[in-house]
């Protein structure tokens, strides 16, 4: 299983309205992609901005490549990012999950 992180800020006063945005899009696309585990949404406040995270697990670098495409290194962006976004950052980092532990 491969976990992958993309992180961005957004201003704190569109906070509610990027996740949001972001049910509507990415999160709903991660989740419909086949060999998707699971979506989550992380959000840490900073000063001005709101850092947020997703985390997202897959079956296998194959399933990803499905969902982002064969330069599965660089993040997916959506059309209205850039009214919510920042900063971008291109990359994406993937991990490769060594154990689940049980509940």
């Amino acid at each position: 299983m491969i976990a992958r992180m993309w992180r961005g800020p957004v201003r704190k006063a569109q906070k509610q309205a990027y996740i949001e945005y972001l049910k509507e899009t990415g999160l709903s696309d991660y989740a419909h992609t086949p060999g998707n585990r699971g979506v989550w949404l992380l959000c840490q406040d900073q000063g001005a901005e709101v850092e947020f995270t997703t985390l997202t697990l897959w079956d296998s670098i194959e399933s990803i490549k499905a969902f982002a495409g064969e330069d599965y290194e660089r993040a997916r962006y959506y059309p209205r990012d850039r009214e919510f976004l920042t900063r971008f950052d291109p990359k994406v980092e993937h991990f490769e999950v060594v154990e689940v532990a049980p509940r």
